[in-house]
């Protein structure tokens, strides 16, 4: 394919084709502004899948979709989603405004599947800046082998985040360990184990923990569950502090240094990475149906407890060398399997490395990004990169949050046209936030 032809040519090129970037394509989708086309490795859309339990419900309600907190009367929207499949009258019946995360990634792929420019099965293995035509070169590999390039002004890097081990459990063979990501992929090993070990907590943990528990009553194996914060926290989503996910926080967050954005961090925690409350009773549920059984495999809950070394023994078991954070006890726990509920941290792609020498990176090798989520480069780049999902450092809780994702990509939108193709919402928040 001619590199040259017009066809090849966009605006901007979105890599990764998760929900925010499919976001960018909808909005994109109404405007003539923007040329753009989202390349995306995967042969289709696929969402959680390893965590993609029947009953799973989304966190944030259905107004964080695609467009709607953007554009409300978008034919994206998931409300025309529902008109489409004709499930208007059923889900508003329901009255449970948050759907299922089968629904909602049903809902992704119907949208996907009315945007021309989402590219399936287009691996993208390096991108390079062009002085000459100021372009973006993006090489991608189509399924068969064909190689292609495209060109463009600006790029949108949206490929979302990668599993992430401690170094204290690295080191265990993947027959002993595997991340929530996976975790129904390795359901069969895990039913075999006599006890299985869930380290870490957050919303994937508890969905890991209440699966094994449900299974421990019908006879499974043992269950642990064990995480260094104090407490098996929810997610803090009441009305004030859910304000702190909106762009009037955003704004203000970004505006501060980013020693003090990484404080803030710290201590935000529950915003993003608790446990919903309806998750938290549903394991309560289980864990008091076990009163009126006998005969089962033990379960044990424990907060404060830090994993600090881990390794096989001679009989095969997982020796975890564990820390009591209150007493400074240190103590072994053995385990069949660790199902390791530890996060995920911003992808690095390798197609990225001829373009790291004008990458602008702070000290702790992340994005330095302006307001409208660009990638601060070198004055030899004059096009733009932008991010979405790679910004929790420099804009805060919100980030990974889907309600804020409309308002990200009608930023980053605005910022390519180099006008307002959509208005952004100025009044988002009662509390004021700057002084």
């Amino acid at each position: 394919m001619n590199p040259n032809s017009p066809q090849n040519d966009f605006d901007a090129i979105a890599i990764g084709c998760g929900p925010f970037n499919l976001g960018l394509a909808a909005l994109a989708s109404t405007v003539d502004d923007v040329k753009l086309t989202v390349l995306e490795a995967q042969p289709d859309l696929r969402w959680h899948s390893g965590m993609m339990f029947d009953d799973a419900m989304l966190q944030v309600n259905f107004m964080a979709d695609l467009v709607t907190l953007i554009e409300p009367t978008h034919p994206l929207s998931f409300l025309a989603y529902l008109r489409d499949c004709d499930r208007l009258y059923p889900f508003y019946i329901r009255q449970q405004f948050h759907s299922t995360r089968k629904e909602y990634e049903h809902y992704l792929r119907w949208a996907a599947a009315k945007l021309p420019s989402i590219r399936f099965s287009h691996h993208v293995d390096k991108v390079a800046w062009d002085a000459r035509s100021e372009r973006f070169v993006v090489h991608a590999v189509r399924e068969g082998g064909e190689r292609v390039l495209f060109r463009a002004r600006h790029l949108v890097l949206g490929v979302g985040t990668e599993p992430s081990l401690p170094p204290s459990l690295r080191q265990l063979p993947k027959d002993k360990l595997l991340h929530t990501a996976d975790f129904l992929r390795r359901e069969t090993d895990m039913v075999r184990a006599k006890r299985v070990t869930v380290v870490g907590s957050g919303q994937s943990g508890a969905e890991a923990a209440l699966d094994l528990l449900r299974k421990n009553l019908t006879g499974g194996p043992a269950v642990s569950w064990l995480t260094r914060t104090v407490s098996f926290a929810p997610l803090d989503y009441t009305k004030l502090v859910l304000e702190m996910t909106t762009p009037a926080y955003v704004s203000y967050f970004h505006s501060l240094p980013q020693a003090k954005r990484d404080e803030l961090l710290a201590e935000q925690w529950r915003h993003y990475k608790g446990i919903s409350t309806a998750t938290l009773e549903l394991i309560h549920d289980a864990l008091y149906r076990r009163e009126f059984e006998t005969g089962l495999a033990d379960v044990e809950l424990r907060c404060g407890i830090s994993i600090e070394a881990s390794a096989v023994a001679d009989d095969g078991q997982v020796v975890l060398t564990c820390r009591q954070r209150d007493t400074d006890r240190v103590f072994e726990h053995r385990t069949d399997m660790v199902v390791a509920a530890t996060g995920y941290t911003p992808r690095r792609p390798a197609f990225l490395e001829p373009l790291e020498p004008v990458i602008r990176r702070d000290a702790k090798s992340r994005y330095i990004l302006g307001l409208d989520h660009s990638v601060e480069l070198a004055p030899s780049v004059s096009g733009r990169m932008f991010v979405a999902n790679a910004d929790l450092h420099s804009h805060g809780a919100a980030a990974p949050d889907l309600g804020i994702g409309a308002y990200r990509n009608a930023t980053i939108l605005n910022a390519i046209a180099g006008r307002p193709l959509y208005r952004l919402p100025k009044h988002t928040a009662y509390t004021t936030f700057e002084h």
